[in-house]
């Protein structure tokens, strides 16, 4: 049912939107066309054309003539060799970033987190941090970040809704030297289906990850999960 007050186009526009970011239409796959359009809300062909346009122009389909209008298919190159913010690489890929954040808490103690068989530890008191990161408002992955307070005082004050890269850099002048990091492949749990907005089974790329600033001095943890389907991480290696 058309909801009243927003424009027909508007309506579909936004129904056929949640329809690809459910993945009920997925990457490849064709949008409902002018003439469906047409008879499946009963409006003119006008709206009905107007709809595939708004949705190509948004970036979510694109038309091939004689053919139809088909689901972009866009996949996140992410190197693993580089440090790299998700907001800056979703800006370098063309795609607009934004955040959402689900919870957060004070632990009071150390945090222990095991990356390449190495048992590291993350000086408390922590700042827990769950968040949602999207592009384009498809969620892409979900995060928790194990941050020390004694590196980032009160952090929790400042607007998380951005790059904690950038909030490390420019309000505590944190320059961070490395990060270390396992990559594995795991099957999405339903919390995690849920968050990214999946109900069909997909493989997902889980990030286990600490991050070093200021020589040895350990900043924060990073338990992350990447869709599958929209990301793949690249390596570069040399002799």
């Amino acid at each position: 049912m058309l909801e009243t007050g927003n424009p027909k186009y508007l309506t579909i526009l936004n129904m056929i939107i949640d329809r690809i970011k459910n993945n009920e239409l997925v990457p490849g796959s064709k949008v409902p066309s002018e003439n469906e359009i047409i008879k499946e809300y009963n409006v003119s062909n006008t709206t009905a054309r107007k709809v595939l346009q708004e949705i190509e122009f948004a970036g979510w389909a694109v038309k091939v003539r004689g053919k139809g209008t088909y689901v972009n298919n866009f996949v996140i190159d992410r190197s693993a060799a580089k440090i790299l913010s998700f907001t800056k690489n979703m800006i370098e890929q063309g795609l607009t970033p934004s955040t959402l954040v689900l919870d957060s808490e004070i632990i009071d103690k150390d945090w222990l987190i095991t990356v390449s068989g190495k048992l590291y530890s993350v000086p408390g008191p922590i700042y827990k941090l769950r968040r949602l990161r999207l592009a384009n408002d498809i969620p892409m992955m979900h995060e928790t970040r194990f941050i020390s307070l004694s590196c980032c005082p009160e952090i929790y004050e400042h607007d998380l809704q951005g790059s904690l890269y950038r909030i490390y850099s420019e309000k505590y002048h944190r320059i961070i030297e490395k990060i270390e990091q396992d990559l594995s492949a795991i099957k999405l749990d339903e919390y995690s289906k849920e968050k990214l907005g999946i109900k069909n089974e997909t493989v997902g790329l889980k990030v286990e990850g600490v991050t070093f600033c200021d020589g040895e001095l350990i900043l924060e943890a990073e338990e992350s999960i990447y869709r599958g389907d929209k990301y793949k991480f690249s390596v570069q290696a040399v002799p």
